[in-house]
């Protein structure tokens, strides 16, 4: 019954959302407003049923309902419960369905928040992502039913990946998902904004809260599926640049672009047609990550589909959602007028080039990614784009991007000077060259290239902290005047500098455990040793242990340091036997210095087991980083700045409608 109901109410959503993208559309053309109002109620209701359906989908895993194929294909009875809630989205299915649940979420809230604002425009937007979700519905009725029955109903399942059945991942696709469709909000009030011709401060003030809610989302999300692959994949690695890694990258890239651009139109007014690009690229990438993902194309960990089917209706829906924005931004992009001028040397100069340097780098990703699957479609020649090339392409604009970033930060709005902007800065500069020569010496003989990328890392983290510093007039008074000068910073700015300080953090972090990184390999019997970095880790015992839907090798390590004792460390090998598959467990001490992490492999009769050992200097700074940057976008989401602060902003804000 549940299946049935599940199916039945997302019908129902379908209904909604095809209502909740023509009728605000035709009220449009005929000017009622009683038409486009119904937009709101349509995205309440959508929302409402879309949970209604996943509430039945998640009832359906927790009671092992093997009469549904999804249950069968992904749950066991013998499966902790958590597993089998986590296992809803752990599958083409039921992820699918996470994802339109998180669209009609943002959908419902953006009718239920923006009541008050730009009334007409939210429900162009309402419509536009009322069509996204129509059609994303549609695909899940039609190819990906999650509520299939099956006859006769099995005795038990055939479990979820093992690799699935982990803390990390039941949370990283819920995360990794609302930054995706985050930027379904951002887009839809883009091609609300082109349709209605207003693109302006209102607009941008508008758009901003849901760019940061999206970014914040997608950083955590990213975070957490390196987190998993580090500890749970058992390679010693947290990013492989793989093509469905790459894929949730690459509308990161973008949203920050946006991100930075979007200020630029709500405070000067500039860079109108720039950023409603970003917006429209920003969603079309998150579409296309879900095309890589969902269509078969790639075999993955991290991908699903298998079925060409599936991958033909999303390409239809990506073909259509990105061909039609652009479509309708190539007619009225050209009308965006600009009411604002701004010198090269400013901050909006210093916001274009930070802009320049993101989506070069994000292309030279997408390259990297598309690049071997176009040569296979074309000419069926297998070739692999590993890290050589992402290292040798996108690294060195990050570096550029790291350099340039605190002194464009410091710049004033129109007009700026470099020379005073960068004077400040000295001492940040003398800290970044004496960390790059001390990381040379005691890094050596690892390439110096990592000691340059770590000394750009203390040069954005001082030198932030000196234009902080400098704002505040930090030894110009007593400390309760630059306290107090601190409180009333606005909260966007303190989002920047917390963002910007996050973002040196995650380099260091990126340095230590990818580049300065110490391995060992070694075949072991209980009391011998392997060493790794500083410290020693002794085998005591290897035993069979039992969990509830695996069997498993229990391996105790000690680690030792000159002999002493410190701790010990458990790292396990299991076989899940209804899957019939491996996976380690590795056992890992964190510390602020580093990590030791340690894996089991096979045994070699008469030789051992393999132990792979690694040390990982700074490693913690990456996802601690990743956290110090996702509270920046939090700070930064309190920012309410009022209009009459805007500097250089004209008496009307300008409507686009005006100018044709």
């Amino acid at each position: 019954m549940l299946a049935e109901l599940g199916q039945f109410t997302l019908i129902l959503a379908f209904l909604a959302a095809i209502i909740q993208a023509l009728f605000p559309f035709v009220g449009l053309m005929q000017r009622d407003d009683g038409l486009r109002a119904i937009a709101r109620s349509a995205a309440l209701a959508q929302g409402a049923l879309v949970v209604s359906a996943f509430a039945c989908l998640m009832a359906l895993h927790a009671t092992s309902d093997f009469s549904v194929a999804n249950v069968v294909e992904n749950s066991h009875s013998a499966k902790p419960f958590v597993y089998k809630l986590s296992g809803v989205w752990g599958n083409h299915e039921g992820s699918m369905l996470l994802w339109v649940l998180i669209l009609s979420l943002y959908g419902a809230t953006a009718a239920r928040f923006s009541r008050n604002r730009r009334s007409s425009l939210t429900s162009t937007a309402l419509a536009v992502q009322g069509a996204v979700a129509a059609a994303f519905i549609a695909f899940i009725l039609f190819t990906s039913n999650p509520f299939e029955r099956i006859f006769p109903p099995p005795a038990d399942g055939a479990d979820l990946n093992p690799l699935l059945q982990d803390p990390g991942l039941a949370v990283h696709p819920p995360f990794l998902y609302l930054g995706y469709v985050g930027f379904s909000i951002t887009f839809a009030y883009a091609i609300a904004g082109l349709i209605e011709r207003r693109i302006d401060a209102d607009w941008a003030r508008t758009v901003r809260p849901w760019a940061l809610a999206a970014w914040m989302f997608l950083t955590i999300g990213i975070a957490l599926g390196s987190w998993w692959a580090y500890y749970e994949l058992g390679w010693g690695g947290f990013w492989a640049w793989d093509p469905v890694e790459n894929a949730s990258f690459m509308p990161w890239l973008a949203g920050t672009a946006f991100l930075h651009s979007v200020r630029v139109v709500e405070k000067r007014e500039a860079l109108k047609v720039w950023t409603v690009l970003l917006a429209i690229l920003a969603f079309s990438l998150s579409l296309i990550g879900t095309f890589l993902v969902r269509s078969g194309i790639l075999t993955s960990v991290h991908a699903f589909a298998v079925d060409p089917a599936r991958g033909v209706f999303i390409l239809a829906i990506l073909s259509a959602v990105i061909g039609g924005s652009f479509a309708l931004f190539a007619v009225r992009g050209a009308l965006l007028k600009s009411t604002s001028t701004f010198q090269p040397v400013s901050r909006e100069g210093a916001i274009l080039l930070n802009n320049v340097l993101l989506m070069t780098a994000c292309g030279t990703v997408f390259i990297g990614t598309f690049y071997p699957l176009f040569v296979d479609i074309v000419s069926g020649e297998r070739i692999s784009v590993g890290p050589p090339f992402f290292n040798a392409t996108f690294l060195p604009i990050i570096a550029l991007l790291l350099f340039v970033l605190a002194p464009g930060a410091a710049l004033a709005w129109k007009r700026g000077d470099l020379k005073r902007a960068c004077a400040q800065f000295w001492t940040a500069a003398i800290a970044g060259c004496a960390f790059f020569a001390i990381a040379a010496w005691l890094t050596w003989p690892k390439p110096v290239a990592a000691a340059f990328g770590a000394g750009l890392a203390v040069w954005v983290f001082a030198a932030t902290l000196a234009d902080l510093s400098s704002r505040i007039k930090l030894g110009d008074g007593p400390l309760s005047a630059a306290y107090a000068r601190l409180k009333a910073l606005p909260p966007s700015y303190a989002g920047m500098i917390v963002a910007h300080i996050g973002l040196a953090i995650v380099a260091l972090g990126v340095l230590g455990a990818g580049v300065w990184r110490t391995e060992a390999v070694q075949l072991m019997n209980t009391g011998d040793v392997i060493r790794v970095g500083a410290y020693d880790a002794r085998l005591i015992d290897v035993a069979d242990f039992a969990g509830p839907n695996f069997a498993a090798e229990h391996a105790v390590f000690r680690i030792e340091k000159n002999g002493a004792a410190i701790r010990e460390l458990i790292a396990e090998r299991r076989f899940y036997p209804v899957r019939g598959m491996q996976t380690t467990e590795a056992g890992i001490w964190t510390t602020l210095a580093g990590d030791v992490y340690l894996t089991l492999g096979e045994r070699t009769a008469g030789a051992g087991w393999a132990v792979r050992a690694y040390y990982h200097p700074l490693v913690a700074l990456l996802w601690f980083g990743a956290g110090v940057m996702a509270f920046g976008g939090i700070l930064a989401g309190f920012d309410r700045l009022p209009t009459r602060r805007r500097v250089g902003a004209p008496q009307k804000a300008a409507v686009l409608g005006a100018a044709t």
